[in-house]
């Protein structure tokens, strides 16, 4: 396997997967996690109205990522201030930030059907990030002190909330590639077992994936809040697990007394556009890499996301 930075992560982003059956540490009736808001302001402002909706005992926890676009200081201020007045959980752009590793690039431990160019791209979309965060010292020891992961109960239901998969920060083992074979299926499901888990909670991947395994456990891959996630569908994407369910669902699994939702975030696509073309004109390494997915959406179709395995 392709090494270097961008393709490998440090031995620190390994938690093991033993380590998500640890105490839950808060308990709610409806849960949302929303990985991969990019640094999308809009997107950020968006969620938290849906979620402000949310009737009941709830909690909201970034699982990762909500930075990578807000490469100016100020819209890195308040995108990390607007985070952290919820719970959170660091991605691999967090870590990164806060405390970089020699030879880590970007950390997004990238697996080899990715090209090189675009591992090399968000190498140096960190670098540009990190110039933007220098200048704000509090917000990263902020980021800094932040968890790998988080346990949460839901009714009586544990819910794993990670950032990449049972066993890294960084890990891949929850992509939609990865749950579409038969081994990664099987890997996924014994993790949800040594975890005691209910569902697990992940993001990273960039695509979405809401896998249901035999015994009434979910894999729920929200994508992207920030991002497109489907071609032709212009919304970021969160993930909701209640013991109600959500008429706003785009798609959803039944995983024992819980719903699993995948909620749409319908935030101001041409707003939104503008502002990445401020920060990112034509040329620059984040356009090359994710203005076609800004305006069109990945090469992927919603029926993809759902799926039912049996490993």
């Amino acid at each position: 396997m392709a090494e270097g930075p961008g393709r490998s992560c440090p031995a620190s982003y390994r938690y093991g997967g033993r380590a998500l059956a640890a105490p839950a540490a808060l308990a709610v009736e409806a849960l949302w996690v929303a990985g991969g808001v990019y640094g999308n302001r809009l997107a950020l402002e968006r969620l938290l109205e849906l979620y402000d909706a949310e009737p009941g005992p709830k909690a909201l926890v970034f699982n990762g990522d909500f930075h990578w676009f807000d490469a100016d200081a100020a819209e890195f201020e308040r995108v990390n201030r607007q985070v952290l007045e919820q719970l959170a959980t660091r991605g691999n752009v967090e870590t990164e930030l806060a405390e970089p590793h020699a030879g880590a690039g970007c950390g997004c431990a990238y697996p080899q059907w990715v090209g090189d160019g675009e591992v090399e791209r968000s190498n140096r979309i960190m670098e540009r990030l990190r110039l933007a965060a220098h200048a704000l010292p509090e917000a990263l020891a902020a980021l800094r002190a932040l968890p790998a992961y988080l346990v949460a109960e839901v009714g009586s239901e544990r819910v794993a909330i990670v950032h990449g998969d049972a066993d890294s920060l960084a890990g891949w083992g929850f992509s939609q590639e990865s749950l579409a074979t038969a081994a990664g299926a099987s890997a996924a499901h014994a993790a949800l077992r040594a975890a005691n888990a209910r569902v697990i909670a992940s993001s990273h991947t960039c695509l979405p994936v809401l896998q249901r395994f035999d015994g009434g456990r979910v894999i729920a891959n929200n994508g992207a809040a920030g991002m497109p996630n489907f071609r032709g569908a212009g919304y970021g994407l969160a993930t909701r697990v209640a013991l109600r369910p959500s008429p706003r669902a785009l798609y959803a699994a039944r995983a024992g007394r819980l719903h699993v939702e995948a909620q749409p975030i319908d935030y101001d696509r041409a707003a939104w556009e503008r502002r990445f073309l401020e920060l990112w004109p034509a040329g620059s390494e984040a356009h090359r890499s994710y203005y076609e997915r800004i305006v069109h959406g990945p090469d992927y179709q919603l029926a993809r996301a759902r799926r039912t395995a049996s490993p």
